[in-house]
């Protein structure tokens, strides 16, 4: 692969380094840490991303405006951070498509390197208002029209911007393999009771799309299995609804978003296996970190999945079909597809290899 050494490149769209636990800045973090020797790379970071506010991670600069990166002022956050970097960066890496709005006009005052990385169907979400996915859909469109780049982090996706918007993009999708399998101790006993049980995990935001309910009202039927369901329940009302209504039923264990990534890794990688009920992501960061362990995956039967496990996972449509699968299963056939998983995984899911993809289109 050839590479634009020293080219300076401004990455925009993430909550910023150092990196909570989070799709967008993870990746950012491996990007910075594999690249930073062939590129000047600056990220932008939304106030409060860190409480320590450092000039430099990873080799890189850090360079920190007053909005958040999430809610009503991403879109904002995007815009000023896409105008400052037109001007003053020779290559824009661009994290989601919500401030791509000012790329036409910007594209009349100078010529600039543009790598869009689009990663989900985000007009689609039920949380979002009509006024909101009309934008987001509108907002889309001008992103990948006005994109030198298009990488798109699954097949169903490229698919998607062929089929939409008559235009190639360039597969690149997560990594895994910075996750490892940690056995508990007592001091994480303490703070996780539900360690010391066999259990079944998911890891997701609490929004409708995925699917959250369906897997609670399945093991609310299936009291012989546990289910730890790690979420961000007080971000939304959708959150805070299935915390009130399941909170108290004794297999399941509703645990708040766990940002250390070491304390997640002894949460997943002590489970039985990992239940992925995403219905419009790509290719989900939660469900590759899974497979990178070697868990047996359940995950919802739509296509972005299914490219994702090529097709060696288990798969379900709706609460009969999981209670179907959850029923049937045996340790034989649990391990099999664990071991599917960590071979996909393994051949396909490392930033090293994915950090050298980018690298080249920069």
């Amino acid at each position: 692969m050839s590479f634009h050494a020293n080219r300076s490149v401004a990455i925009i769209g993430s909550a910023g380094l150092p990196a909570n636990y989070g799709g967008f800045e993870t990746l950012v973090n491996f990007l910075t840490r594999e690249n930073s020797r062939i590129f000047d790379i600056t990220v932008f970071c939304q106030k409060n991303a860190s409480r320590q506010k450092p000039r430099k991670y990873n080799n890189s600069k850090l360079r920190y405006l007053p909005f958040r990166a999430n809610g009503i002022q991403s879109v904002l956050y995007d815009v000023i951070s896409i105008c400052i970097s037109w001007f003053e960066y020779d290559s824009l890496l661009i994290l989601g498509t919500s401030g791509c709005i000012i790329l036409p006009l910007l594209r009349l005052l100078k010529k600039k390197h543009v790598v869009l990385n689009f990663g989900s169907l985000e007009w689609k979400r039920e949380k979002w208002g009509r006024f909101a996915q009309w934008y987001l859909k509108f907002s889309e469109g001008i992103a990948i029209r006005n994109s030198d780049v298009i990488i798109c982090d699954n097949q169903y996706l490229c698919d998607y911007v062929r089929e939409e918007y008559k235009r190639d993009s360039i597969l690149i999708e997560y990594g895994g393999d910075h996750v490892d399998s940690i056995a508990y101790d007592s001091s994480m006993v303490e703070k996780y009771p539900f360690l010391t049980r066999n259990y079944d995990i998911s890891v997701s935001r609490a929004q409708s799309d995925n699917q959250l309910h369906l897997l609670l009202e399945v093991y609310r039927n299936t009291p012989q299995r546990n289910l730890v369901l790690v979420s961000n329940y007080n971000n939304s009302r959708y959150g805070l609804e299935l915390k009130e209504k399941y909170s108290n039923i004794p297999n399941i264990f509703l645990q708040d978003a766990v940002y250390d990534l070491k304390e997640l890794n002894v949460i997943r990688s002590n489970a039985k296996l990992y239940i992925h009920s995403h219905s419009l992501c790509g290719t989900a960061p939660s469900l590759v970190e899974a497979m990178s362990l070697g868990l047996p995956v359940l995950a919802y039967d739509v296509p972005s999945n299914r490219y994702t496990t090529e097709n060696r996972a288990l798969y379900f449509k709706n609460a009969s079909e999981l209670q179907k699968i959850i029923d049937g299963l045996d340790e034989n056939i649990s391990r099999q597809i664990g071991n599917n998983m960590k071979e996909i995984a393994t051949r396909r899911y490392t930033w090293k290899r994915i950090a050298q993809m980018y690298a080249a289109y920069l």
